[in-house]
């Protein structure tokens, strides 16, 4: 009885031995019958201009006739056999992009995918500041959208009961116009398209059309995205939402036509927030820092970056939610006369700047 207890137990330890060394042997290699992305891995970042390697561990003893590589569903390359093929980044947008591979074994094939995000091509230029001049600001408004536009600042204001729209005097901070919001409404940026101006709400889904001159409201509009800050080239409005996407409207139905996405060399840079368009660039507050960045509109590309650090302290404050939310977010721009303006939220000024890179 014992002898085949014995024999039993030796059986049952050989076929213990058989599986771990066969599970050993299988661990590095892909499930039969199914192939997968040696590079890229998920999520590899790539630097802008860079070529990239891209290489399958095709599944064992499965014949491959010919293997079809996609970028963002688009063939890049098609070959027969199973090494690594390489990828231009060169004129791709940045941001996330979909690599895949479809395998042929005659008319069957299998589809496998990974993906990549480029990043911009060189860190950004950064810039100081020096003051030229300080303007009177009323510290009532909680500035979301600042212009400039034939000699008077225009001014989109946030929290609920307080938003409205505004014209002021440059030289003396007084309003001289002004549309207020219903009061369950939080206004956000602002826009001046030729004798129009587009306002957003925060989260309220909803925009604002009116009459430049007169003020008067001619249009409510839907709006999908919450609503944060916005600009215009002449030809497309740009609209930011807290992200580190900018959507392109369009200057006339304000619906979106395309959109960028907003990268430096290390990453994205999310809370993009009041937008300003200055000589073929977009220059952007981030929300809750002193920074002012420069991005390309083609390419979302972060080019430059402004430390305002120092123009305004929020010790000037007395609560710690003042001292925490009433941070840099307004810019204007003289076109003509070349001046750069800036301002916070609830600041007592607005400040003429120069900039200059370190």
């Amino acid at each position: 009885m014992l002898f085949g207890l014995k024999i039993n137990y030796l059986k049952i330890l050989f076929a213990i031995v058989i599986a771990v060394n066969f599970a050993s042997s299988c661990k590095d290699e892909p499930a039969a019958g199914y192939s997968t992305f040696i590079a890229p891995s998920a999520g590899s970042n790539i630097i802008s201009g860079k070529d990239f390697d891209v290489k399958i561990d095709f599944a064992k003893g499965k014949k491959i006739d010919s293997v079809v590589y996609l970028l963002d569903s688009s063939r890049v390359v098609t070959t027969l056999d199973t090494l690594a093929v390489k990828f231009k980044t060169l004129g791709l947008k940045l941001g996330n992009h979909l690599v895949s591979a479809r395998i042929y074994n005659g008319e069957k094939s299998d589809d496998i995918t990974s993906n990549i995000i480029i990043l911009a091509s060189k860190a950004p230029d950064l810039y100081t500041y020096n003051v030229v001049t300080k303007l009177p600001h009323d510290t009532s408004a909680y500035v979301e959208g600042l212009e400039y536009t034939d000699g008077f600042f225009y001014e989109g204001t946030g929290e609920k009961g307080k938003s409205d729209l505004r014209k002021v005097n440059v030289q003396t901070g007084k309003v001289l116009q002004r549309a207020k919001l219903d009061t369950a409404l939080f206004g956000e940026g602002i826009i001046l398209v030729g004798n129009k101006i587009l306002q957003l709400t925060w989260q309220d889904k909803k925009a604002f059309v009116y009459d430049k001159d007169s003020f008067k409201q001619i249009a409510e509009l839907p709006y999908s995205r919450d609503g944060w800050g916005m600009t215009f080239d002449g030809e497309k409005i740009y609209a930011s939402d807290g992200t580190n996407t900018i959507y392109l409207l369009d200057k006339n139905t304000y619906q979106k036509i395309g959109s960028i996405d907003v990268f430096d060399n290390k990453g994205a840079r999310d809370n993009i927030n009041e937008l300003e368009y200055i000589d073929g660039k977009i220059y952007a507050n981030v929300y809750l820092t002193n920074d002012i960045i420069i991005i390309n509109p083609e390419s979302g590309a972060i080019e430059g970056k402004i430390d305002l650090t120092g123009l305004y302290s929020s010790d000037n404050f007395k609560t710690d939610w003042d001292k925490s939310n009433n941070v840099l977010n307004g810019i204007a721009y003289d076109k003509s006369g070349k001046r750069l303006f800036v301002t916070g939220k609830k600041w007592p000024n607005i400040f003429e700047i120069k900039i200059s890179k370190k």
